[in-house]
This record gives C-alpha cells, structure tokens and sequence, in this order.
C-alpha cells in the first residue's frame, strides 16, 4: 500500500498534470510509480484530446540507410556494422536515388536518412570512400545526397546522422524540413563497462543535449525521444523527459517526441535483457504527455507492439511516426510496419482519424522560420493549407 504521504501528493500531481502545461520531476515520479494506470492515461489522453483533438498523424516515408558503419557499439543495436570484404560501406547516389524514386510512385513524401555516428573517425575503409567521392567526413556526403534527392524527387529529406556539429545542422537545415537525434537517456551510468551505451562515445548525454540545443538556436524542427529498458530506472526516465522540456522551452523547435521500447534480438549484446511490458511504455508515454504538455507531439512506434498497438492511443501519443510503404524499418528490421490502410482502419476503431503529414509537422511546416528559403517551394507543392500532406503523389 502507498504511504500516507505518497497518497497526499498524488492528486495534486494528477490535477496539475491535467492542466496540460507540464509537471515537476517530484510529481512524474509520483505518477510514474503510484498513479494506477487507468488513472494515469485517462489524465494523458484528456490533456492530448484537448490540444490535439481526435486526429493522429503519420508520415508516408521512404527509408535511407545511407551506411551501416557506425563508431559506437550500443548493446542494442543491430543496425551497425564493421566494414566487410565485399560490402560497400556507403550507399552510392544512383542506389540513394533509385530508392527515393521508389519511395516517390509508391506516394511517399519524406526520404528518411539514417546512417551510423562518424564512421570515418575509426574505420579507414570509411575515410577512403569518402575521399573517393570528394569528402571529408560523413556529414558532407550525407547533405549532398540529401540535395540530390530533394532536386530529383522532391521528397523532403529528414536526417537522422548521430551527432551534429553547428555548422553541419547549418547546412541540413538548408535541405531538411527537419532532423532527429534521440536523446535516448539521462543516465551516465549506461556508458560503463557493460552498459547500454558502453564504448559509445556519441551517447554521452551532454554531447546530445548539445546537437538539440543547436538546432533549436538554428530554428530547425527537432525529432528526439527516449528509449525505455536499456537498464535506466524510472528517475532516469523523467530526468531525460524533463532535459528535453528545458530544450523547447528555450527555442520551442521540439515537434516530436518518441517514446521506443527496447526490444531484444538474437545478435545483440543484451539479447537476455528484459523487454518492457506494455503496461511499462503506457506508462511512461502518459507521463511524458504530462511532462510536455499538450502541445509537443508525442509518438510510439507502432511496429514494435505487434497487434496491441492501438492501445497506445489510450496512453495519450498522438502520431505513428513514419510508416513505408517500400522498405522496412531498419532499426527493427524484424517488425514489419503496418499497412496503412490497416493502420487507418485500426485507428479509426479507437476513434480516431488518421492524417498524412509531412516529416514537418503542420504547426512547424506553416512558420517560415522554420523552413528555409530553399526548401519552401518544394514544401509548398506537398503541403495542404493545413499543414497536413496533399493527397497527390511524386
């Protein structure tokens, strides 16, 4: 049974959340370990509901995997690779191309690009490609492709590359409606021997807060989120949340939160480790709402719940995230995406509506300040007077 003194700060911190403008650390953790769930996502989806009202967005992309080759180690991670004999270590444009072009007939609108952190840094394979090409550093390699399939295909690229110096989100932020770093988390503790994030020198939080605090001085609009199970405790958890509320209360460029259950896989370090239940990332998600409020979009994979994905609804996200159409989710590639029609339809049995967006989000496509010059007229072309997709393809 809770103690007296839980029980007394567990209703003020049910109704301060229920104003949706955001709750301390002290009162989330108060939600995050008292509050019966029921309880806790009738408050989230109430505040969800009344700033985002009935509609759930997702966005039609094509996915990217511009190199596998990645400096850092994380124990969950199967989408890195060491170089092999035999293997390409980056995408070449005509395969870049090729794939938007599919991703464009199949009526995506974003070209997601996701590639390993600064491989050329250890692998000399990765140093020499490039320089084969005319580059120094995989950060300029990947903002000429993403050029190249803004001018061919007119996808709007979204960039998801590790960490970003200020003067590389200076030039993505020319070609990219928006770019992403998950935060993932707060915990230093996951850098030592044997975490998570053990010899991963790009997951040090602080490096990471920094790429988002850059790019929100830059004015650009952010993806970040965090990743529950990796061995980070229900502190960690909000610390994380409330380090990425500092962030947009800053510069107000977060358009989306991510809430990712870690999941096990055969060929990764942590293949033993515990998943979290879907009662843990209901949870989590409905006191991230409360954290962040109403405005900020909230989103969790829906991939990686197999058929109980609807139920994250009740938790208060209010986005899928991207969904292809042509290529499988490389992150996960053992969870298939959801058709989309069957994602409509599944929605629409929880009552709600999906919409199409953009990898910008409507609030962020409709202020210049957030789209440069450059991109506007190929935002323009896609974008309906809402903000949301038009309906027409590529």
């Amino acid at each position: 049974m809770p103690s007296v003194a839980a029980s007394d700060l567990l209703e003020p911190a049910l109704e301060a959340g229920l104003e949706g403008r955001g709750i301390s650390g002290e009162q989330a953790l108060v939600l995050m370990k008292r509050a019966p769930l029921p309880v806790l996502c009738e408050a989230a989806s109430a505040v969800r509901n009344r700033s985002k009202g009935r509609s759930v967005g997702y966005s039609r992309k094509v996915f990217i995997p511009l190199t596998h080759l990645c400096r850092d180690y994380c124990g969950y991670c199967t989408f890195r690779a060491d170089p092999r004999p035999g293997v390409r270590p980056y995408m070449l444009p005509d395969e870049v191309l090729a794939v938007a072009e599919a991703g464009c007939r199949a009526g995506c609108k974003e070209a997601l690009f996701s590639l390993g952190d600064q491989p050329e840094r250890v692998f000399p394979e990765a140093k020499a490609f490039l320089k084969s090409m005319g580059f120094d550093r995989t950060l300029e390699y990947l903002a000429a492709m993403c050029e190249l399939v803004l001018e061919k295909t007119g996808l709007l690229p979204h960039s998801n590359p590790g960490l970003m110096p200020r003067e590389d989100l200076r030039r993505l932020r020319e070609i990219n409606v928006s770019v992403g770093l998950m935060f993932e988390a707060a915990s230093t503790r996951l850098l030592r021997l044997g975490g998570a994030h053990w010899n991963a020198p790009d997951k040090v939080p602080l490096l990471r807060l920094r790429t988002i605090e850059n790019a929100g001085e830059l004015s650009m609009a952010f993806t970040t989120g965090i990743l529950i199970g990796i061995g980070e405790t229900n502190e960690e958890r909000v610390d994380a949340l409330l380090l990425i509320r500092s962030a947009h209360e800053k510069y107000g460029h977060i358009q989306e939160v991510i809430i990712q259950p870690f999941r096990a896989k055969p060929d990764i370090r942590m293949a033993d480790s515990p998943e979290p239940s879907k009662e843990d990332l209901q949870r989590t998600i409905a006191v991230a709402r409360l954290i962040l409020g109403g405005d900020v979009n909230i989103q969790s994979p829906p991939n990686l719940l197999s058929q109980d994905y609807p139920e994250l609804l009740i938790a208060g996200i209010n986005d899928w995230g991207g969904i292809s159409p042509v290529t499988k989710d490389f992150i996960n590639p053992e969870a298939a995406w959801p058709q989309i029609s069957a994602l409509a339809a599944r929605t629409a049995s929880e009552g709600f509506v999906l919409r199409e967006r953009l990898a910008i989000y409507p609030e962020f496509s409709l202020r210049p300040k957030f789209v440069s010059d450059r991109l506007q007229p190929h935002l323009q072309k896609i974008r309906s007077e809402d903000g949301y997709a038009r309906s027409n393809q590529c």
